[in-house]
């Protein structure tokens, strides 16, 4: 994960004016269109499309022009692709895909240069037998922080109770490094895994949670394999008394360690209490550090929206952990829920069952959605009986021995009966100043806004950016920082899908 908070306190901190440049629609790009941006390489902006069977890459200058639309025809045609996946580096970015023939599922690398055009011949990674001719995602690609280390790894679920890991590392030239395979014992309906990371020297850690009535997680288990060994090893996390939400794992390279963040509950199917962290050393991995964080009740008040003040969390996601180079770190939340007519929104409901499953046929492969980045075929568009919110922001800070430093709170009202893709916020830091993009209703019109945190959490609102109003809703959640001073997001144009840039300029 990119490290977002580089000397997040600093007293000084030069003014940045922001530059908006749009890019003009092209008439293939309709508001369908599958989309990622892939980022800066070279002089050029890349951003892959596609459309139906088409596949091309769009290069843009630093006027957001389109110099190039660069037909990718070594991709298969769009019933076979399942996903994509892009890493990108100063000159060329690596495009690892996967596709299906039949039962079989291919795992190829493609490398593409600041011009959008292949170099060489694409390489095959892996393959996989599948039960179901039915498109379905099989492996998952980890990036280092550092981007010197790749990992494409898949999970045999077929033996319900013995899931088989198997991961290949590579270096920056898509070199194989190394090739694994581990069991890992799995209680059947109760147990699943949680997110997977790896570090700057390719090591991998990931979660097994025991989540009780598909509701809370009750149990933990860490594991850590490094990469030179093809054995992990494996540590029990108690829990005492304190039932976790979801789990999310972080590394933090500078200081050695692996970081778990989740909101707390105090008691069974109770309102959210708090944080729970748990901190994981390489040097002693059997011997996790502990500790719970409660929401005082100036926070809840701040952030309760219409909620009551007890419940004021219950409605609160971890959106975002950034882990500091002085090993703490900072933890946003935010509140997110849906309405309807037809049922009452319910966390359990809407969140848990077996969420690491892809919907498809087949339950030959186990695969994690939260690392789909293909975003766009996942999006809910249309339904209009569904009301989708985006609320209150909770920002909080922490020591590297979990001490809560400060809190602060960014207070809004999204909501959108299409889709949830105009809501939500981006966070990215420019120059060590912490910035947070989002839609804001201003003049009967959802302008883009922007706030950046100061010295002690205190957030301040800049001033509106110029050329929000010529008929684009900007899409701010899906925003990629592509430089230290920019960002490109896409938004919508009348019935086309565009993209814009951000320059903070000094």
């Amino acid at each position: 994960m990119v490290m977002f908070w580089v000397g997040l306190l600093s007293l000084l901190q030069p003014v940045f004016a922001q530059k908006l440049v749009y890019a003009e629609p092209d008439r293939s790009d309709s508001r369908r269109m599958n989309f990622e941006i892939i980022g800066k390489v070279g002089p050029h902006f890349l951003i892959y499309k596609n459309v139906r069977n088409q596949h091309w890459v769009s290069v843009l200058d630093n006027y957001m022009v389109q110099v190039e639309k660069v037909d990718q025809d070594h991709l298969p045609t769009n019933d076979q692709l399942i996903n994509i996946d892009f890493v990108t580096y100063p000159q060329s970015a690596w495009m690892i895909y996967q596709h299906q023939k039949k039962n079989v599922v291919y795992c190829f690398a493609a490398q593409i240069d600041a011009n959008g055009r292949r170099v060489g011949e694409p390489v095959e990674l892996d393959t996989s037998m599948v039960r179901s001719a039915s498109p379905q995602t099989v492996y998952t690609t980890l990036v280092s922080e550092d981007r010197k280390r790749i990992m494409v790894f898949k999970v045999n679920s077929r033996n319900r109770q013995l899931f088989r890991v198997t991961t290949l590392l590579y270096n920056d030239q898509l070199q194989l490094l190394g090739r694994t395979e581990m069991a890992i014992p799995i209680e059947e309906r109760e147990e699943t895994l949680g997110n997977f990371t790896i570090d700057n020297a390719g090591n991998l850690a990931f979660l097994k949670l025991h989540r009780s009535a598909n509701e809370y997680v009750d149990q933990v288990v860490f594991y850590y394999k490094a990469i030179d060994t093809d054995s992990p090893v494996t540590t029990p996390l108690i829990l005492n008394q304190v039932w976790l939400d979801d789990p999310h794992l972080r590394v933090d390279n500078a200081n050695g360690r692996f970081l778990l963040a989740s909101l707390s509950y105090s008691e069974r199917r109770s309102h959210v209490d708090g944080l729970f962290f748990c901190l994981w050393n390489k040097e002693s991995l059997t011997e996790p550090q502990t500790s719970t964080y409660s929401f005082p009740n100036s926070l809840r008040q701040e952030v309760k929206g219409d909620a009551g003040l007890k419940a004021a969390f219950n409605d609160h996601f971890i959106r975002q952990i950034s882990v500091r180079k002085d090993g703490g770190w900072v933890i946003g939340t935010e509140r997110y829920y849906t309405t309807s007519r037809f049922n009452n929104w319910n966390r359990w409901d809407y969140l848990y069952g077996s969420p690491y499953f892809f919907p498809g046929v087949s339950d030959f492969y186990y695969y994690n959605p939260y690392f789909n980045r293909y975003f766009f075929n996942n999006r809910t568009v249309g339904q209009n009986q569904v009301r989708y919110h985006a609320d209150n922001i909770a920002v909080l800070s922490f020591s590297r021995d979990a001490q809560h430093e400060w809190s602060s709170v960014i207070t809004k009202s999204q909501f959108n009966d299409e889709s949830d893709d105009l809501l939500s916020f981006h966070a990215f830091i420019v120059t060590g100043q912490l910035h947070l993009i989002m839609n804001l209703p201003e003049r009967r019109l959802n302008l883009m806004q922007d706030f950046t945190l100061g010295t002690g959490g205190m957030f301040s609102r800049n001033p509106t950016m110029r050329n929000l109003d010529r008929g684009y809703e900007l899409m701010p959640r899906f925003a990629k920082q592509v430089s230290a001073r920019q960002i490109i997001l896409p938004c919508i144009y009348r019935n086309y899908l565009c993209f814009a840039k951000i320059d903070y300029t000094p």
